[in-house]
């Protein structure tokens, strides 16, 4: 989802600098869920070097999303140890979808103990009245239930596994 430009400016941009930059935000952690990162999530969606600014447009997960106060400040922080000034504009169309998480990224979920999300944003089962198959980040059960809508944050439900009895949290799919 994200895509990385450069453009001819009064400082040469070298492929070096687009490394160093996406390295970089591969260390900015969600202080929500800190198995994961900016990339991880998604919440990147460009990134351009213009006349030596790095331009960053980021999506929050959800509109209001508290943490992305945290993640701007901090990414902020990354590319300016690299030397570089930064500009980080938020936009809000389209919305953000559990579809831009990178596939590590959810596996850092579920051996962190949060079930990743499942199937598609557009065709989460759950939006059309049906039980979606959440698996037990611990034991892999499907044999599962939604205790609440909310878990620990905004973009978790609450689950249960009914064999191993554990509760947990599912990254809602949106």
């Amino acid at each position: 989802m994200i895509s990385i430009e450069s453009s001819n400016s009064k400082l040469l941009t070298t492929d070096i600098d687009i490394k160093k930059i996406t390295a970089e935000l591969e260390t900015v952690l969600d202080p929500e869920v800190p198995v994961l990162t900016v990339m991880d999530l998604g919440i990147i969606r460009n990134v351009a070097i213009e006349n030596g600014v790095v331009r960053v447009l980021i999506t929050p997960t959800y509109t209001g999303c508290p943490a992305m106060q945290w993640i701007e400040m901090n990414i902020r922080a990354a590319i300016e140890n690299l030397g570089y000034q930064v500009e980080i504009q938020t936009i809000l169309t389209p919305p953000w979808t559990t579809d831009w998480m990178s596939e590590s990224g959810k596996m850092k979920l579920k051996e962190y103990g949060i079930a990743p999300p499942v199937g598609k944003a557009g065709l989460n089962p759950e939006a059309f009245g049906e039980k979606a198959h959440v698996l037990c980040p611990r034991c892999s059960s499907q044999n599962t239930e939604r205790i609440s809508e909310f878990g620990s944050t905004a973009c978790k439900a609450l689950y249960r596994c009914l064999d191993c009895k554990e509760p947990f949290d599912y990254f809602k799919c949106h």
